[in-house]
């Protein structure tokens, strides 16, 4: 059993709005954890599917300019997510002149730990073997769109609070929400990136329900600025994999994934001083 949290019910004027919203919690509460998760994986798998369908009716030029579009909406995507940048809820909770510097250091700490761990090779060859496995040819896609979707589906607040939100038993709401996003941008990676993108669903699960464990055993563990920090960071490296999508730049993001577990401690450290 996942731990008992006390229901504090928000104030709403309207008496069946509110009871309403005791009846989702009620219904949440009951669910296993890892629902959400798995919810997610369906998504996934269903939404490359219909891409994979009208993707093959594509030619060549028309699949390239849908990855330059993709490539365009995940800059805008990073862009809002660079917004608690500036947000006075960050700024306030950490020394002067500090903000930018957190999301420096953790990007920096991240990437060495990423690179020593050689992650973005082990996503490739991971990637490399789901293709053999799934016999995909060599000219295919497959690899790009594996580590691609990977990372696009991992990074951001919504996979680890989601998550630890489901294993606390909480609610699935912004697992939901996720979901219904990844379905699209599924849909729309696999019209030119093939069926990588709907095995990708294998490591997104796997991250998710390690935090869905997280949020099993201990609970709320984050506060806002620390998941602010955490957004800025998967911001910049959203921008990273946008100009990957457009060939302007190709960077190793797989090696910058532990700064989204360096962002939120690193802010918690700067916040006690």
């Amino acid at each position: 059993m996942w731990p008992s949290m006390e229901y504090e019910a928000p104030f709403y004027e309207d008496a069946e709005t509110l009871e309403m919203g005791l009846t989702l919690h009620e219904y949440n509460r009951h669910m296993f954890p890892g629902v959400g998760t798995i919810i997610n994986i369906v998504t996934i798998v269903s939404g490359a599917s219909l891409g994979v369908l009208v993707g093959n009716r594509m030619k060549k030029p028309t699949r390239t300019l849908l990855t330059d579009v993709l490539g365009l909406v995940t800059l805008l995507g990073a862009g809002s997510a660079l917004i608690p940048l500036w947000s006075d809820r960050y700024i306030n909770s950490l020394p002067k002149g500090w903000s930018l510097l957190v999301v420096l250091g953790s990007l920096l700490i991240g990437g060495l730990i990423g690179s020593a761990l050689k992650l973005e090779n082990r996503l490739d060859s991971l990637g490399e073997t789901l293709r053999i496995r799934f016999k995909a040819s060599n000219e295919s896609t497959f690899v790009e769109g594996f580590v691609t979707a990977s990372l696009l589906f991992a990074i951001g607040p919504l996979a680890i609070l989601g998550s630890i939100s489901d294993g606390m038993g909480t609610g699935i709401d912004q697992l939901i929400l996720k979901s219904t996003l990844d379905f699209f941008a599924a849909m729309a990676f696999a019209t030119s990136l093939g069926w990588g993108v709907a095995v990708s669903a294998i490591p997104v699960g796997f991250y998710q329900g390690v935090w869905t464990v997280i949020g099993l055993g201990l609970g709320e563990i984050l506060t806002g600025y620390q998941v602010d920090a955490m957004t800025v960071v998967g911001g910049i490296m959203l921008i990273c994999i946008a100009l990957k999508l457009l060939n302007i730049k190709t960077v190793a993001v797989g090696n910058l994934l532990p700064a989204l577990a360096i962002a939120p401690i690193l802010a918690l450290l700067v916040h006690s001083f």
